[in-house]
């Protein structure tokens, strides 16, 4: 759609806690993602995919139909309902569907829309050009009205913003969580010439947001710049979790006090101060030599379920318990993440929520964990 924008229509991108219609998820296929360790990839999926089908519809992305059989194997070895689950032959690049997929927002009518940003797999890879047709095919499927992010440039021309959905993190009330790392500097290269204002009024347009809050650094081994879903997460209107590391030793110590010094700086649109809840990290992740993106913050919220990946840690059960407290009417469930997160991504990473139709009258804060 173009002309009017979806904030001019009322839309904005609803919390994650708020009801889903389903989750969208890519089945893995691309070994190389998980060198050596692919073969146990698909059975983390299919337990995840038991889950979930338990609470909401899940939709399913495979490359042809011998990967549905495949799948379908899987999943029903694992013990999902495959009542629950609709598979898609859409082939993909990878499976991180966070980043890839659509971000969807709602009107105070209840329909649904979504945003599809261009994807160039992190400004890193140049294999995206299947991930990138996944919204425009979800809009499509579903008969949703659909925008395409732009910037307008000094020379008056126009471009398609780059933006992956792990980047950001919104509360449902018109604040927005991300990260200068990965959308400001120069390293990650997705919107070259594109500034912090420029950015900031693309998210007020296209996803309600009134208030953006910029932290600076993600965590070491996170190949995606810093994304903001292995940090800090709303998990209320005026809630935010965000990853701490008291070892003053290692490397992510300075940034995350960094960032919990500016959330602690924040004030919500009213004035107030954030509460905020330190979860802790587990030790260093390493495989080959190589240092993982591990972290508690990559948990997904789905209908009455709150997965959270773990890594045979100590601070497993820590992690577990304050998400717990903070998720009262949730179940919280570990999912072991030492394989998955090989991939440099875990469970927020791999899917994304596409949000129920509800009445105008409903609470959007509905849904949320009470303080």
């Amino acid at each position: 759609m173009n002309g009017t924008s979806p904030y001019q229509l009322g839309y904005r991108m609803p919390a994650e806690w708020e009801p889903h219609e389903a989750t969208w998820l890519a089945w893995p296929h691309n070994s190389d993602d998980w060198p050596g360790k692919f073969q146990a990839i698909p059975w983390v999926y299919a337990e995840i995919v038991r889950l979930l089908a338990a609470h909401e519809s899940v939709h399913i992305l495979v490359n042809d139909p011998k990967a549905e059989r495949r799948a379908r194997r899987i999943l029903q070895s694992g013990g999902a309902n495959l009542d629950g689950v609709t598979f898609h032959l859409w082939p993909t690049n990878r499976s991180w569907t966070r980043d890839s997929g659509p971000v969807f927002v709602r009107n105070p009518e209840g329909r649904v829309g979504l945003t599809n940003w261009r994807f160039n797999a992190w400004a890193k890879y140049s294999d995206w050009q299947l991930d990138d047709q996944v919204p425009g095919r979800v809009a499509a499927l579903l008969g949703l009205p659909e925008w395409q992010p732009t910037v307008e440039l000094p020379d008056g021309s126009s471009r398609r913003l780059v933006l992956e959905g792990g980047s950001i993190d919104s509360n449902g009330a018109g604040a927005l969580l991300t990260t200068e790392e990965c959308l400001l500097s120069n390293v990650q290269q997705r919107n070259p010439g594109v500034n912090r204002y420029q950015l900031e009024r693309a998210f007020h347009d296209y996803l309600g947001i009134d208030q953006v809050i910029w932290l600076g650094r993600g965590i070491v081994g996170d190949d995606t710049h810093g994304h903001i879903d292995d940090i800090s997460r709303f998990v209320a209107p005026a809630t935010i979790v965000t990853a701490v590391e008291p070892d003053a030793s290692d490397p992510n110590h300075a940034p995350l006090a960094a960032n919990l010094a500016r959330l602690k700086a924040a004030r919500t649109l009213s004035g107030s101060q954030f509460t905020l809840v330190e979860l802790p990290m587990p030790r260093p992740v390493v495989f080959r030599g190589r240092r993982l993106p591990a972290s508690y913050a990559n948990f997904y919220i789905a209908n009455d379920l709150v997965l959270v990946p773990t890594f045979h840690d100590p601070n497993d059960r820590l992690a577990l318990n304050i998400l717990a407290e903070v998720f009262p009417d949730r179940e919280v469930i570990g999912i072991h993440s030492v394989d998955l997160v090989w991939g440099l991504g875990a469970l927020h990473c791999m899917t994304q929520q596409q949000p129920a139709a509800h009445p105008a009258d409903r609470d959007p804060s509905v849904g949320a964990p009470a303080r």
